[in-house]
């Protein structure tokens, strides 16, 4: 074939070869891959007629409300950077050619947090708007059900039922930025949290990042939620500590030299080995270097008096447990091996 001979047509695919969802949305490109002509279906789409037009070159293949699928799946088709050729069937849910369809696109906000199955995020069908999170650069505008939210860095989607979610924080970050309601906020960083969707610490760095923490009620809400956090991290400590057979420690306690300064509060403290345990619970905003430091001094201090600091951290303790619980058992063991502390007073915080 030379670049005189004539291309052959391309030979259009029934659409019975597509999941259920694909053969419900289609784009303008899938639509011709399909021997659908533009003309066609702007005749589909008149009013009264089988089709109807959801979102710019995005089509919804039957005359009725669409479902919350069907809305998701033609919000992800208007904002995706095409790089599938549209003649190649796409399967929700299934591995390969689904994940590049929506290439530089993902779900965000209030729909991502119900995705992710957060009992305080509206159903789908409830929302006015659906966000979707695409690069900065991307040429595109909010329309209908679609509301863009922009970013200069993608994270990693995670799929939720064969449609590409933002994580959780960041898609908490995107919800709270749209809403002014503080119970409703505090609601959903409650819930991330008590529900084992992430850490404190991720949220705040995500509403950090997104300069919500300027503003009163989303503080307010970050307060409750660290105070949240810590309440749950030191549950798990307390579990540690009995699962795993450790020696009962004296819990919540403040150490004085005699006479002295006071040297700081531990977590957990076991005098006659001179082990302590401190849960390090920062959140990431802008004190973060200098309360780091005072962590850093408080343990060089402590160390120097010959009493061992184990640092921990709310993920360690929830993903890892087991091995923060030999760290601690190791450091009890070596107590014997180390010259004596030096003696301190143990007051209850």
């Amino acid at each position: 074939m030379n670049h005189n001979t004539p291309v052959p047509p391309l030979s259009p695919r029934p659409l019975r070869h597509l999941s259920d969802v694909q053969r419900r949305v289609l784009t303008t490109a899938q639509l011709r891959s399909h021997g659908v002509l533009p003309a066609e279906t702007t005749e589909q789409c008149r009013p009264g007629g089988p089709w109807q037009q959801l979102l710019p070159g995005v089509y919804l293949l039957h005359p009725g409300p669409p479902t919350g699928e069907e809305r998701l799946h033609a919000v992800l088709l208007y904002a995706a950077r095409q790089t599938v050729s549209p003649a190649v069937p796409v399967q929700p849910g299934a591995g390969g050619p689904h994940r590049a369809a929506y290439a530089d696109a993902m779900i965000t906000g209030l729909a991502a947090l119900t995705l992710h199955g957060f009992t305080c995020a509206p159903p789908l069908l409830s929302l006015e708007r659906v966000d979707v999170l695409v690069p900065r650069l991307r040429r595109l505008r909010s329309t209908g059900c679609a509301r863009i939210v922009r970013t200069a860095e993608l994270p990693a989607p995670e799929q939720v039922t064969g449609v590409p979610v933002a994580p959780v924080p960041r898609a908490l970050a995107d919800a709270v930025a749209e809403l002014t309601d503080a119970g409703a906020v505090r609601r959903l960083l409650t819930e991330a949290v008590r529900g084992g969707h992430c850490e404190p610490a991720a949220v705040v760095r995500e509403l950090t990042r997104a300069k919500l923490l300027a503003r009163p009620h989303v503080v307010d809400a970050v307060d409750s939620l660290l105070a949240e956090g810590r309440a749950i991290a030191e549950e798990r400590l307390y579990r540690m500590v009995r699962e795993y057979g450790l020696p009962d420690p004296v819990w919540n306690v403040d150490l004085r030299l005699p006479g002295g300064p006071h040297l700081g509060g531990l977590d957990a403290y076991w005098p006659e080995q001179a082990v302590a345990v401190e849960l390090d619970t920062r959140a990431p905003r802008q004190d973060e270097d200098a309360l780091w430091s005072e962590y850093a001094r408080k343990r060089e201090h402590l160390e120097r008096l010959g009493i061992t600091v184990v640092h921990v951290t709310p993920r360690k303790l929830r993903d890892a447990a087991e091995q923060q619980a030999a760290v601690i058992r190791t450091a009890l063991m070596a107590a014997g091996d180390r010259d004596p502390a030096a003696h301190v007073v143990v007051l209850p915080r």
